[in-house]
């Protein structure tokens, strides 16, 4: 055990230790930045100066490397930037369309050029539904009217050509048959008057059959030349409301950055590029039809001939018929005034 002289010395190093080491804290206390409420360093242990270790006893001392925590300021401000740099990079600027394509650029359309670009497109729908309509319509037209040519062509008499033609449709059939009706309402004069007066009728009533299939036939090709005529102005017109739309919104954001002009100029351009697309097959269609309808009426003009022909040879048959007998008694008449005299 060791003596009262050697605890008193122990007693008294200890007390010295725990001076300087209270000395030290409140050093650092005073030296280190202020911290947060929500992050303070944590409260280092500290030994009272008044108590004593016991005999023996080791005396405590603080760890060298506890150090109080770093600015809470310090450490969030620069992670706070950062991710709000980030945020607006990959954030869509409100001002520019998500898309870019027709598609998208529509949605992003005001509804003046919306309804600018659907009729647009749906004059383009009904061009190309013309065309393949009228094409078959009129390759079936051509192809009746060649093979009726032909039929009326080859026929001696009206008669033959309305017995070949009676099953068919169309209007070499019509022209036969108005022909054989103003044959059949003049039998009771063509004895009578000339027969330049059946003929003149005749030929007013085929025209009027021509007129009419020419005019059927040209059903619908109006309306390309309305589409193609049209359709260029009706997208400037979407061009020019998109733009006038472009400069009010460069006067409420009172900027003139391109990103801000170019959606709603590209916008506006996009309906005049619709109006072209309709406008150009519209007018080439429309002139392809024009001179195929001009080709078939040329046909109907030679199934009107045609029938022409026939109703004049009947004529001329008929007046053969009637001056015929005629003929016989006055030969027969001039022979026996020949036997008499001699």
């Amino acid at each position: 055990m060791p003596n009262p002289a050697m605890q008193k010395w122990m007693m008294l190093a200890a007390v010295l230790l725990t001076v300087l080491n209270s000395g030290t804290l409140r050093a650092q206390e005073t030296q280190a930045p202020a911290v947060t409420e929500t992050q303070q360093p944590a409260p280092v242990a500290q030994q009272p100066a008044d108590v004593t270790p016991q005999a023996g006893a080791l005396p405590v001392t603080p760890a060298d490397d506890a150090t109080p925590a770093a600015p809470a300021d310090d450490q969030t401000a620069p992670a706070a930037g950062t991710a709000t740099d980030e945020a607006q990079a990959t954030s869509p600027n409100p001002v520019l369309p998500h898309d870019l394509s027709p598609l998208g650029m529509f949605m992003a359309a005001d509804i003046i050029v919306k309804a600018v670009m659907t009729a647009l497109a749906l004059a383009s729908v009904a061009t190309w539904a013309i065309l393949f309509a009228k094409s078959f319509e009129l390759a079936a037209a051509k192809r009746s009217a060649k093979r009726a040519v032909r039929i009326l062509s080859d026929a001696v008499v009206l008669r033959d050509a309305r017995e070949m033609l009676t099953a068919k449709k169309g209007p070499a059939a019509q022209m036969i048959a108005a022909a054989n009706d103003e044959l059949s309402k003049s039998e009771a004069i063509l004895d009578i008057v000339s027969t330049q007066g059946v003929k003149e009728r005749v030929a007013s009533q085929l025209s009027r059959i021509e007129a009419g299939a020419g005019k059927r036939i040209a059903t619908g090709t109006g309306i390309l030349a309305t589409i193609g005529s049209i359709s260029p102005f009706v997208g400037l017109f979407g061009t020019v409301w998109g733009i006038m739309n472009s400069f009010i919104g460069i006067s409420k954001a009172q900027t003139t950055n391109l990103a801000i002009v170019a959606p709603g100029i590209a916008e506006a351009l996009l309906a005049t590029a619709i109006g072209l697309v309709a406008a150009i097959p519209a007018v080439v269609i429309y002139n392809y039809f024009a001179r195929s309808i001009s080709g078939y009426r040329l046909i109907l003009a030679d199934a009107s001939a045609a029938t022409e022909r026939l109703v004049s040879r009947d004529l001329d048959f008929r007046q053969a018929r009637r001056l015929a007998p005629r003929k016989a008694e006055g030969h027969v008449h001039s022979e026996a005034g020949i036997a008499r005299i001699g």
